[in-house]
């Protein structure tokens, strides 16, 4: 026993807490210290890019996904074939592409459409995925959104003009801020990223996606693809309007950013949501993460809820005061975004997926079956924990917290072992997660046990 608590020493000696997330942990435990690559890597985020980039797109006319695609100065060919040819000057090291899919008319669909996201890839050490995303394409309803979202009277009908045959795809949407402005930080941080010289474990894809406005179809398409290719994608980090400070409403904020999951409170895009929180509080301290515990603004979305209906990871960032009348019209224009708000909200991006990619993956919890592999051995009022072990991981990390509360409250670092108990601590009353520890200190996301629901069969009556 004495060697065993020696050898659990020395290793948790060799684990410096540099970079560990403490989120909720008991007020005892020691705080994390900032990694200086992921500082170097955020300071060299730059706001004039970032600014000149969206000028850029918006300089196209419009890029809305059924328009003019021969032109070499305006409409979506055009800009997309400026994202890619940027996107490969940034960096020899990105591996850059046309994700490209023959679309049938459907749905804001009204012909068959040639549709290409473009896609970024900057190989790590191992092929898990880790995901920076916004949406190239932009359109124009005419009256903005409001017209069909801020002044709908209650229990009214909503109709998308982009369903008429008539409708005109050529006219003015610049997008500036919806989406230019999470094209430009998605760009911005392939460059970034490509330059850092940092070795990183996952591999980090920068994708622009098209089709976004027409529902989600670039993003779907891509993401149903890898999924039957069944690629690992531990995140996703989507950006859709993140540049602009003045709402509709003459409301300024420019120190806040929110960032919405899908439920329930456990899951991965939940526990993904905390850890940009994390991120931010370590790394971009002036700027706050508002946590939003849903998937997304009412009767609204984005491209991360393509991922997260096929079982990946993902969350997205949204500016915390929206200009409602001028998105989706031609009054979307450059001086609507802060480059300084929007390089705040690149660098708590970059602080998030620096962080993952240099951490081990997730430990899984979860036999084949589905349940989780947690018991109540060796008394019947223990919490015996069992999970996979983590590539690359040197140590663990075990939180717990009452089962009422939404909060971790307890964690304990724990030595390279797929099994641990802790005694008198009874499963039936706490919540349990665990990470993965690199030796660099690193930490994953934390995987929660949560057990699924329990059918219950149909009951057979008497006649």
């Amino acid at each position: 026993m004495k060697r065993a608590v020696y050898l659990l020493a020395s290793l948790l000696a060799l684990v410096p807490l540099t970079a560990i997330p403490q989120t909720n942990s008991d007020s005892t435990a020691p705080k994390p210290t900032a990694d200086p690559r992921i500082q170097q890597l955020i300071s060299n985020i730059s706001e004039d890019r970032l600014q000149s980039i969206v000028v850029k797109l918006a300089s196209f006319g419009t890029r809305e996904t059924l328009s003019d695609t021969s032109s070499a100065t305006r409409g979506i060919g055009a800009a997309r074939q400026w994202i890619f040819d940027e996107l490969q000057r940034s960096s020899p090291k990105l591996q850059v592409s046309f994700d490209t899919y023959q679309i049938a008319p459907q749905g804001r669909i009204t012909r068959q459409t040639e549709l290409r996201n473009v896609i970024a890839i900057l190989p790590g050490k191992s092929p898990r995925r880790i995901y920076i995303s916004g949406h190239y394409d932009s359109v124009n309803l005419g009256k903005g959104v409001s017209a069909s979202f801020a002044s709908a009277a209650p229990g009214a009908k909503i109709t998308n003009p982009m369903r008429d045959a008539t409708f005109d795809h050529n006219a003015d949407a610049p997008g500036a801020d919806d989406d230019g402005s999470g094209v430009a930080l998605t760009m911005e941080l392939a460059r970034v990223f490509a330059n850092s010289g940092i070795d990183f474990d996952a591999t980090l894809v920068f994708a622009c996606w098209a089709g976004e406005e027409q529902g989600l179809i670039g993003s779907s398409a891509h993401a149903q693809k890898i999924s039957a290719e069944k690629t690992v994608v531990e995140a996703v980090l989507n950006n859709d309007i993140v540049g602009g400070i003045r709402g509709g409403n003459g409301v300024i904020d420019a120190a806040s950013v929110r960032v919405y999951s899908i439920g329930p409170a456990d899951s991965m895009s939940r526990s993904l949501a905390n850890y940009v929180q994390w991120a931010a509080g370590t790394y971009v301290p002036s700027q706050r993460v508002r946590l939003m515990a849903r998937e997304d603004r009412f009767n609204r979305g984005s491209d991360h809820s393509s991922f997260t209906s096929v079982g990946y990871p993902a969350v997205v960032f949204r500016e915390s005061k929206e200009n409602l009348y001028h998105q989706h019209s031609a009054d979307d224009k450059p001086e609507g975004v802060d480059p300084a708000y929007l390089a705040q909200n690149a660098r708590i991006n970059a602080a998030s997926a620096a962080s993952l990619a240099l951490a081990p993956p997730a430990p899984k919890v979860t036999e084949d079956h589905g349940y989780p592999i947690i018991a109540r051995d060796p008394s019947g009022y223990d919490a015996s924990l069992y999970w996979s072990a983590s590539p690359g991981g040197v140590a663990y990390k075990i939180y717990w917290r009452d089962a009422g509360s939404n909060e971790w409250q307890h964690n304990q670092l724990v030595a390279n072992t797929t099994h641990f108990t802790l005694p008198n601590v009874s499963i039936d009353d706490y919540v349990f997660g665990i990470s993965s520890i690199a030796p660099d200190g690193h930490e994953s996301l934390i995987t929660a046990y949560v057990s699924p629901e329990r059918p219950i069969p149909p009951i057979k009556l008497a006649n």
